[in-house]
C-alpha cells in the first residue's frame, strides 16, 4: 500500500515538475527569486527532451510500483502518461524535439517578459 502511494506521489511530483519547467518562467516575473530555481529546472527538462533521456523520477516510480504489484513501464514519464493519450503510435524523435522546442520557446518568451518587466521597474 505504501509503495503504491509513494509511486503515485512520484507521478504527481513529476507532473508538477514538467508544469514548472513550462510555466515557471512566468512565475519568475512575479517572484524574482524563482529564477534561481526555474532556470536549472528548465535546462534539465529541455535537455531531457532534446537528449532523449529518461528522467530519474521514471525509474524511481517503476521501482516503487513493482513492490506494490504494478509492472512499471519501460518508457519515460512523458511517453507513458502524456504521449500515449496524444500520440498512440509512440514517441518519435520529431515529437520529442517538438516538445523540447515548445518548452524552450515558452521559456524564451517568459524570460523576455521577465527582463522587459525588470527594465521597466
Amino acid at each position: 500500500m505504501i509503495y503504491r502511494w509513494l509511486a503515485n506521489l512520484t507521478v504527481l511530483v513529476h507532473g508538477a515538475f514538467v508544469a514548472f519547467v513550462i510555466v515557471g518562467g512566468f512565475l519568475a516575473i512575479r517572484w524574482r527569486r524563482m529564477i534561481w530555481v526555474h532556470v536549472p529546472a528548465a535546462i534539465w527538462g529541455v535537455s531531457i527532451e532534446f537528449g532523449g533521456w529518461i528522467c530519474p523520477l521514471t525509474p524511481l516510480e517503476n521501482a516503487l510500483r513493482r513492490p506494490a504489484g504494478g509492472a512499471g513501464y519501460s518508457d519515460g514519464f512523458v511517453e507513458h502518461y502524456l504521449l500515449h493519450a496524444l500520440y498512440p503510435a509512440g514517441l518519435t524523435s520529431r515529437v520529442r524535439w517538438t516538445l523540447g522546442g515548445f518548452a524552450l520557446a515558452v521559456n524564451v518568451v517568459a524570460y523576455g517578459l521577465f527582463f522587459r518587466h525588470r527594465r521597466s521597474s
